[in-house]
């Protein structure tokens, strides 16, 4: 029995000291990353030698650049979801054509960083099989656009939608406990290789080198944790109501934007509110209208076509009421819902009209909701250019029916004059002023961008009576962000969507956070000094056995030379011994 076990243990010990040399695995490898599919053409690097030379060495460096920038930047673009139409309609009004280019700019860095990453993991592979590495000159090329496309795009966003840093930011403190777990996983995994060369490496250079940069970065995943400040992981119960929906622009993803559709899809949806921008007309109606022209949610184009590019304001409201306010979401589908509408709303929705902020505030009335709105005055020449306030408030305190403490009241403009002429309306700021001056202008509201959202600035106007209004947030992550900051109300333009959330996506205790990163970080710690340890384990039995002059056959190793030896003098002795009891027993007899 104990010399089976003894059997096995050595067949074991033969096993892990041999270096096996898959010949099908490393030819598909090397085809993929070097196009050299036969055997004549790989070279591999012997126990201790460089992988590379100088100008391959500086192609890896190079590939290894290439993923972290495109990993960047799919990173940000995927976290900019939230904006993608805004984005769009930027482009709009600037190539005076619609096209998703927000869409088609994600699928594009995806597709370069899944190219180059797949490169990265072929890399990675070939020189765990002891591989050297040639990179094919058109992987090279395809590096070098990679990286171009990289750098171009992130700076031309950075110029035109700096903002979007500020949602990258936020976005750690949903993701980190997240991207942490999974950093580790990936350094550990890495334990293999880096092992595998740092004990076969003859360099002390490379060897404190190669060592030294993967224990740094190490170090630095272990430690993400402490630096980490997320209002998602804080103690059971702490956590408050969710914040108040507030239709943007109506339900801009299930209807077009600023029509009475479009705020009665958000009425059933949910919303608490809704939000709008008012124009004044030439002769005097106050409508609904965000773009300063009527050229993207109208067909002016078709109706008035000398007319394209004037004011939406220098029209009159017979003229507004001709226009079709609707089939242009149809056509473009801003949001790519409009192939969800049944048959009913998509022909509903394609004969909508500009919409009159007195059919708006009825509706608010009847389904006693919220109101509030941007109200931009007329330019010049206009004959309401200094009346706009007066009759905005005249249809709200008489062609109305709404009351007007459901209106929150955001123009700025002659403020203590509209408190004056109508004290019920709730005074909200757009602007983060100081909390004196909010109170002396008797501010009840802040309507903020959500790049705005602080924990505690919103705890110190809170403690001051005054809520937070953040737009406009329509991703469930930010929303569950906003949720955990203690924030009032949002104006979104998905209320559909996140009006059937039943708590936040990310919601956590310190003390199970804690848990789980120190326990993702003493395995893998464990994980990792076990593949060290096994790796000079081997590497020494392997230099053993080359001491002993192991020989090798279709490269695994043959028995020792040592145990062989032993086991011919044993048998040795043994013959010996029983030809010298033969001959006693034939003297014998």
């Amino acid at each position: 029995m104990a010399a089976t076990l003894l059997r096995c243990l050595r067949g074991l010990r033969a096993k892990l000291l041999q270096r096996y040399k898959h010949q099908s695995f490393v030819s598909c490898l090397s085809g993929l990353y070097s196009c050299q599919w036969r055997r004549s053409e790989r070279s591999s690097a012997q126990p201790g030698d460089c992988c590379c030379n100088k100008l391959e060495g500086a192609s890896f460096a190079l590939l290894v650049v290439a993923f972290c920038l495109t990993l960047v930047f799919v990173y940000f673009w995927g976290q900019a979801k939230n904006d993608y139409n805004d984005f769009d309609w930027f482009n709009f009004g600037n190539l005076g054509f619609w096209f998703p280019w927000s869409v088609v700019l994600l699928v594009v860095a995806a597709g370069f960083f899944t190219y180059v990453a797949v490169l990265v993991l072929l890399a990675v592979c070939l020189l765990s099989e002891g591989q050297k590495l040639h990179l094919h000159w058109s992987h090279k090329i395809g590096i070098l656009v990679s990286l171009t496309f990289s750098i171009t795009a992130t700076a031309v966003l950075s110029d035109l939608w700096s903002d979007e840093w500020t949602t990258l930011v936020l976005s750690f403190q949903v993701t980190a406990p997240f991207l942490h777990v999974g950093g580790v996983l990936l350094m550990t995994s890495l334990a293999w290789p880096v092992a595998l060369h740092f004990f076969r490496m003859k360099s002390r250079v490379r060897r404190g080198l190669i060592l030294g940069v993967y224990l740094t970065i190490l170090s630095a995943l272990y430690l993400v944790p402490l630096g980490l400040d997320s209002p998602c992981i804080k103690e059971e119960g702490t956590l408050g109501p969710a914040p108040a929906l507030i239709g943007h622009r109506g339900a801009p993803m299930l209807a077009p934007e600023n029509t009475l559709m479009s705020f009665e899809k958000a009425v059933e949806a949910g919303s608490d509110g809704l939000e709008t921008d008012v124009t004044i007309s030439f002769d005097g109606i106050p409508f609904l209208m965000h773009d300063r022209t009527l050229r993207r949610t109208t067909n002016v184009h078709k109706v008035f076509p000398n007319r394209t590019d004037t004011l939406a304001a220098m029209f009159t409201w017979s003229e507004l009421e001709s226009l079709n306010a609707g089939s242009w979401f149809l056509s473009h589908d801003p949001f790519g819902t409009a192939s969800s509408l049944g048959a009913e709303d998509r022909q509903r929705a394609g004969n909508q009209s500009v919409c009159s902020l007195q059919a708006f505030l009825q509706l608010a009335a009847q389904t006693d909701k919220l109101v509030i709105f941007d109200l931009y005055r007329p330019p010049r020449g206009h004959p309401y250019r200094d009346g706009w306030i007066h009759r905005t408030l005249e249809v709200i305190q008489n062609e109305s029916s709404i009351h007007s403490s459901q209106v929150l009241w955001l123009p700025s403009d002659l403020r203590s004059l509209v408190q004056e002429l109508d004290p019920e309306l709730h005074q909200t700021s757009g602007s983060q002023l100081p909390l004196e001056e909010l109170q002396r202008q008797h501010i009840v509201k802040l309507n903020l961008h959500y790049s705005s959202m602080s924990t505690q600035l919103i705890s110190e106007y809170a403690a001051a009576n005054i809520t937070t209004n953040l737009y406009v947030i329509s991703q469930p992550w930010l929303y569950s962000l906003a949720w955990c900051t203690g924030v009032h109300s949002v104006a979104t333009n998905a209320p559909q969507l996140l009006g059937t959330m039943s708590a936040p996506f990310v919601l956590m205790s310190p003390a199970d956070y804690n848990l789980m990163w120190i326990l993702t970080d003493v395995v893998s710690l464990v994980l990792i000094f076990i593949i060290f340890f096994f790796h000079r384990w081997r590497e020494r039995g392997l230099a053993f056995c080359s001491d002993s002059k192991v020989t090798l056959d279709n490269g695994t190793y043959s028995k020792f030379k040592t145990e062989m030896s032993d086991i011919w003098s044993v048998s040795s002795a043994n013959s010996q011994h029983e030809k010298i009891a033969n001959l006693a027993t034939v003297t014998k007899h």
